[in-house]
């Protein structure tokens, strides 16, 4: 049994027992190809979350009125990367079979590998859903085959084909795309095949793995690696609220770099994400 943090995400200090949404910080960020810092995120997330309110206008719903705990980071031993997927894996396993989901605060992207693969041992016929500005689909990264810009091709290695499904994704190797092509639903630019994707999902056990990057970075500036022509903040909100017709089994958000967030306004941003995510996930 986990044990809840009294430094935690507004309104989720539930006891373990009683609680339906379970969330863990994965701050680890040593895989980062540009600009590091998103090991920081989980605590920083925690701590400005307090600007905002429980209660979201958007779903007429409060986090108080839920079941939530926030049992706060992994200690995550930063130089050995296998070693970090097996605890992340084993943290997520341990939420899993006890019936509850499970929402990590990453870090980088790479952290969604260790919960996958937990995911797919509970539910074989596990689905991806993933937002992001990029394809991470390199088959390595300068020789690693571990990496952010790896993950999502690393996830394919243990689903295979017809199973994962690529939204907002604007940047990318050639070689990325054409495998993307050929071995994902890739839905490239924006968030407009949501309909179309949420109906392909349905009955389903879907994994909901968000890149905050995916937003512009005139909404989000404050993360590791920008890129130029995202969407914004309302088209992101739209798309999450319409995931409450999934069965997500789990999800993930990803790669808020606090140290390049002089304003705090991606803080901000990931905090009330957070906040949506979390009520649609927890009846």
């Amino acid at each position: 049994m986990l044990n809840k943090q009294y430094d935690c995400f507004i309104g989720c200090d539930n006891e373990y027992a009683e609680a339906k949404t379970i969330i863990f910080g994965a701050p680890f960020d040593s895989t980062t190809s540009f600009r590091p810092g998103t090991r920081f995120a989980p605590k920083a997330i925690r701590s400005e979350s307090f600007g905002i309110e429980t209660y979201s206008p958007y779903q007429d719903r409060d986090l108080n009125d839920i079941a939530v705990m926030d049992s706060g980071d992994i200690e995550l031993p930063l130089g050995n990367t296998e070693r970090v997927l097996e605890m992340i894996e084993e943290r997520t396993s341990c939420i899993l079979e006890d019936g509850k989901k499970p929402v990590m605060i990453g870090g980088e992207h790479l952290v969604t590998l260790g919960a996958v693969r937990s995911a797919l041992r509970k539910y074989p016929d596990l689905h991806i859903l993933h937002f992001d500005a990029h394809c991470d689909l390199r088959k390595d990264y300068l020789g690693e085959r571990l990496s952010h810009a790896t993950v999502i091709r690393r996830v394919w290695d243990i689903l295979g084909d017809g199973r994962i499904y690529q939204l907002g994704i604007r940047s990318g190797e050639r070689d990325e795309f054409e495998f993307g092509k050929k071995h994902t639903e890739m839905y490239k630019f924006n968030l407009k095949s949501i309909d179309e994707v949420i109906e392909k999902l349905q009955r389903k056990h879907v994994y909901f793995t968000l890149d905050l990057d995916v937003l512009d970075t005139s909404v989000f500036p404050g993360t590791g690696t920008p890129e130029a022509g995202g969407i914004s903040f309302s088209e992101l909100l739209s798309a999450i609220l319409k995931l409450k017709k999934l069965n997500i089994v789990g999800c993930d958000m990803n790669e808020l770099c606090p140290v390049f967030d002089g304003s705090g306004v991606s803080t901000a941003v990931a905090c009330k994400i957070l906040r949506e995510l979390l009520l649609i996930l927890t009846d």
